[in-house]
């Protein structure tokens, strides 16, 4: 068992991770053989064309750390020790709870991941992309592959945008005119332009429309991973603040007594942020207490 915690491969399944790569590949395919090609025809500059491939080199290394990175699996020989890292903070996270599975304590910020069959130490998230939990040891790495992402999948739309809009100004386009079916001519409008240019170049103009698509989603949870990191928060703790209306909201004790639910793990923007990068030790903590 020891061995299969640092080899998440061998027992999870593969099935999101393969799509990734085949959707990696594909658009990657596409921009080689295409766009690159009408690109450096068009004498675009080489460093911006290669920009994507370099983006991919450091992308596919965080997203290696980040699968094969031991999240913080909490075994008996390392609770001691995680169990002093964070306070029980009463309402998300109560003292003495026993995992059934694991036989026991939950430490605080901790959570059983029923995929890895194991109690991770400040859970964030199961990420099926990466086939691996997202938690204290691995988040750095998870960070810098989301926001890695977001940025390759930005600059192989703006680098294939610029394509296309350099196509319309080099053909004169704008300034032309169309019949219709009823035989009346009409100023060209942008509509008539993108569907001109999806006949045209079909597989680009596609590529385009997913990768645009592609860079709204990811960028808006890069924002919201963002918010988590400045906040110290997990996703975890996030979705349970919701669900139990503990957040910014009164929430009912035992014997109706009623507490303000906070934050307690939140030490500023600099320390939270500082914490996803280097994980605090029970050293660190007695030294801030």
């Amino acid at each position: 068992r020891g061995v299969s915690l640092l080899s998440p491969f061998c027992y999870r399944s593969c099935l999101f991770v393969a799509l990734h790569v085949a959707l990696q590949a594909a658009v990657y395919g596409e921009y080689t053989w295409e766009v690159f090609v009408y690109c450096w025809e068009l004498q675009f500059h080489l460093l911006l064309l290669l920009l994507p491939y370099l983006l991919l080199a450091g992308n596919m290394g965080c997203f290696i750390l980040c699968s094969r990175a031991n999240p913080g699996i909490i075994t008996k020989s390392n609770h001691a020790s995680l169990v002093k890292i964070y306070a029980y903070d009463g309402v998300l996270f109560q003292k003495g709870v026993v995992c059934p599975t694991c036989n026991m304590e939950k430490p605080a910020r901790s959570k059983h991941c029923s995929f890895c069959s194991a109690c991770v130490h400040r859970f964030d998230h199961h990420c099926v992309w990466v086939n691996n939990c997202i938690g204290a040891f691995n988040a750095k790495y998870f960070f810098l592959y989301l926001f890695s992402l977001a940025a390759t999948a930005a600059a192989i739309a703006t680098i294939t945008a610029a394509f296309l809009i350099q196509v319309v100004l080099l053909s004169n386009m704008m300034h032309g005119s169309y019949i219709d079916e009823q035989g009346q001519e009409h100023a060209v409008e942008i509509l008539f332009l993108v569907q001109h240019l999806f006949l045209t170049f079909p597989r680009v103009v596609f590529m385009l429309g997913f990768v645009i698509l592609l860079t709204l989603v990811l960028g808006a949870y890069c924002c919201f991973n963002l918010y988590l990191a400045l906040t110290n928060q997990t996703s975890n703790e996030w979705y349970k603040s919701r669900r139990y209306g503990c957040s910014r909201r009164l929430t009912l004790q035992p014997h109706d007594r009623q507490v303000v639910y906070k934050n307690i793990y939140s030490k500023g923007v600099w320390m939270n942020l500082k914490e996803i990068f280097k994980p605090p030790t029970v050293l660190e903590r007695k030294k801030t207490t």
